[in-house]
């Protein structure tokens, strides 16, 4: 053969061996297993809460990146006794296999690795010699890419275990009821042995020829001294499992939403499952007794406010596709906020220097274009410290510190807060946003008040996290300033709680600053509380949407609160911020403002520095009277130096009717005395219409009848007669 030839054969085998060298390079896909994996969801620690099976119907869970110890010597023991001798094909289990077929005249085995059958797994190809060569060439290959670690850790994610069960930790949850990483060695070996045939040795099948199998890899483990002879006749003694189990169900709302976002992952979420599971146990308890009401659904959330990790999340009492509204998770729900937000306004207003925290509030009774807010007991006072507003949720005064603050500045300021919900202008809530008139979700209400606590503390802001991985971003300003947070927190730890007892004068109960909200209609029970450790948010109602007498959060939202508290740990309260947080002001110890000219007593007291921007007291007046004090006189009415004046606290005429029913230490002024002076400053002050002036347009009643309108006046004399001017006449 002519050389030029030679070099020609030479130089199409050279590329023919560097293109079948580049075959077998790329012959192995990238990702080995193309299949749809179960959504499994684990807590903090790992513990499995619950998890959804794959879209083609398959209990499958992702898979890891280790097989689980006991298994994986199990299985080398059973499957491929020289796996870690071989580079994925054993020439003498082939021959021996091949000789085992002809002597049979049928396919009795096929002599594969584990490398092998991890091949085959990933084909789901008929068993053909022509599909075993490629097995051999790709088993090859695998090994040249993944370690021995891996390979095993490929097969135990893969491998059938009967039914609709693939992969070990799914075998392992759904026969035994623990993780993989729990198996005893005789639970190893019932599943090292299951995937040699899952059809034909079946846990309800054929049981005796498994456990025969089993008991045979036992022995064998004792023989080459991976077990001793205690545990090889522990082993024995395990029974067989049988039907089975059914899949851990914690937190199955959350649950199904990582279902939704993270389809076919593996979530390790920052739910803590002991926590969880008491929750749950609490909450079943209640909805019992709730059930009695025919209030069918609640929703509790805790969070550790240290990290801003979301601990306990109860979406719902229940997940049961039989009951109505049993799916919905109502922590995500955009529900009526009731008096849930009044907290915030009070914060909000302190802040800005609108109110100091015992400035008097009107409550008598208003009328906004048409929108007449009322207290939940009917009641007026004629005016109470902001701070009692807030830790007593009253209404009325409530509105007048919105219309004082401004519906749009507030609206602006719950978005800066967190609220996702408030997506209209604020013109479209109008001042019944500090009443209901806005919905809020309880996640985006517990998540304002761990951020009003983490402000207190100076951690940096932190949405609330879910997964362990989760990355945040760059912190976002506060809407909170730390003073502020601290005179809010200090007026709602004073509420009230449900026990009917004084819980300052018990040691062990731990402060905890909380609010509960109520919607119209009883619809909505609300009850959050914050401690500097743990944040709680409870929400109890119907996800229909239907009322219920009683549905208040005081008495069913309140005390499932502090039955969640008294599970976790109590802490020591917040501690007075410093930096210029706050500043000591002398005010009226009366009316809450800063002290005026003619206050005769003040405290000291801590306000928010944009608090010494506000109006000194205009409720104290210097009067002169008298010597016997029965009458108000001019100083040049008496003879010289016979006038003795006095600092007088005045309210307004509307305010003083209310005030005086329930301060009886309250003196109005006393009157002028005959000749020396009159009522020039306006003794009355009308309540309905509010300026006195307005034009009241009656509709008219079905029979054709004006309809009737009641006007309302407070004179500081009740015994006045008061003369009416209406339409001239």
């Amino acid at each position: 053969m002519p050389p030029d030839q030679n070099k020609k054969y030479i130089r199409a085998a050279r590329y023919g061996v560097a293109l079948l060298l580049l075959a077998y390079l790329l012959c192995l896909p990238r990702r080995l297993f193309n299949v749809p994996y179960a959504t499994v969801v684990t807590d903090r620690h790992g513990e499995l809460l619950g998890a959804r099976i794959a879209a083609d119907g398959q209990w499958r869970f992702p898979p890891t990146d280790t097989a689980p110890d006991k298994f994986a010597r199990c299985l080398v023991a059973f499957e491929d006794r020289y796996f870690y001798l071989h580079n994925g094909i054993n020439p003498v289990a082939i021959l021996r296999a091949l000789v085992q077929n002809v002597r049979a005249r049928r396919i009795v085995s096929g002599g594969s690795t584990i490398t092998m059958q991890t091949i085959r797994l990933s084909r789901g190809e008929r068993r053909t010699v022509g599909e075993k060569l490629i097995e051999i060439i790709l088993a090859s290959r695998l090994e040249c890419r993944y370690s021995k670690r891996e390979i095993l850790a490929l097969y135990a994610a893969h491998a059938p275990f009967g039914g609709n069960v693939v992969g070990v930790e799914a075998a392992a949850w759904r026969y035994f009821g623990h993780a993989s990483a729990e198996l005893s060695w005789a639970e190893a070996a019932t599943l090292a042995v299951l995937p040699n045939a899952p059809s034909m040795i079946h846990l309800s099948r054929n049981r005796e020829a498994l456990l025969r199998k089993r008991n045979r890899l036992l022995r064998d483990l004792r023989r080459r001294g991976v077990i001793d002879d205690t545990d090889y006749e522990l082993a024995l003694g395990e029974a067989l499992p049988a039907e089975p189990l059914p899949l851990p169900g914690i937190a199955p709302h959350l649950v199904a939403d990582f279902c939704r976002t993270h389809p076919g992952e593996r979530i390790v979420s920052t739910i803590d499952k002991g926590m969880q599971t008491q929750v749950e146990r609490l909450m079943a308890q209640w909805h019992a007794e709730f059930l009695q009401q025919d209030i069918r659904d609640m929703a509790a959330i805790i969070v550790d406010v240290r990290t801003a990790r979301v601990l306990v999340y109860c979406g719902n009492t229940r997940f049961d596709e039989h009951q109505p509204g049993s799916q919905v998770d109502i922590i995500r729900a955009p529900r009526s906020t009731g008096s849930i937000l009044k907290p915030l306004l009070y914060c909000a207003a302190l802040q800005d220097g609108d109110i100091l925290p015992r400035t008097l509030l009107p409550d008598i009774p208003i009328n906004v274009n048409g929108f007449a807010p009322q207290n939940f007991n009917l009641q007026f006072e004629g005016a109470v410290p902001a701070s009692e507003v807030i830790a007593r949720s009253l209404n009325v005064p409530s509105v007048v510190l919105l219309r004082r603050y401004g519906v749009p500045k507030f609206h602006d300021y719950l978005r800066r807060a967190g609220f996702t919900t408030l997506t209209r202008p604020a013109s479209h809530y109008g001042l019944s946003l500090i009443l209901g008139g806005a919905e809020a979700t309880l996640w985006d209400v517990t998540a304002a008040y761990v951020d009003m606590a983490r402000c207190l503390r100076d951690l940096p802001r932190s949405p609330l996290i879910l997964t362990a991985d989760e990355k945040v971003g760059k912190a976002s300003p506060y809407a909170f300033t730390p003073g502020a947070v601290w005179l809010t927190f200090q007026a709602i730890k004073e509420v009230n709680r449900p026990e009917d007892i004084d819980w300052r004068t018990i040691p062990s109960m731990q402060t905890i600053a909380w609010k509960t909200g109520t919607s119209y209609g009883f619809r909505d029970a609300w009850a959050v509380g914050v401690t500097p450790r743990y944040a709680v948010g409870v929400w109890v109602g119907n996800a229909s949407g239907e009322g219920r007498p009683g549905l208040v959060g005081a008495r069913t939202a309140g005390p499932v609160l502090f039955d969640l508290f008294n599970l976790l740990p109590s802490a020591v309260w917040f501690e007075m911020p410093g930096n210029g947080a706050l500043v000591d002001a002398e005010v009226c110890r009366r009316s809450g403002c800063l002290k005026g000219r003619f206050c005769d007593e003040s405290d000291v007291v801590s306000v928010c520095p944009n608090g010494l921007r506000t109006e000194p007291c205009p409720y104290h007046v210097r009067v002169n009277l008298t010597p016997d004090g029965r009458y108000r006189v001019y100083e040049n009415c008496l003879s010289e130096g016979s006038a003795v004046p006095a600092d007088w606290f005045v309210l307004p005429p509307a305010w003083e009717w209310y005030y005086r029913r329930g301060h009886p230490e309250y003196r109005p002024l006393p009157p002028f005395m005959p000749g020396c002076g009159d009522d020039s400053d306006r003794p009355m002050q009308f309540i309905y219409p509010q300026d006195g002036f307005a034009r009241i347009t009656l509709p008219r009643q079905l029979d054709g009848t004006p309809g009737v309108v009641t006007f309302e006046l407070a004179h500081s004399d009740p015994n006045a007669t008061v003369f009416w001017q209406i339409e001239a006449q």
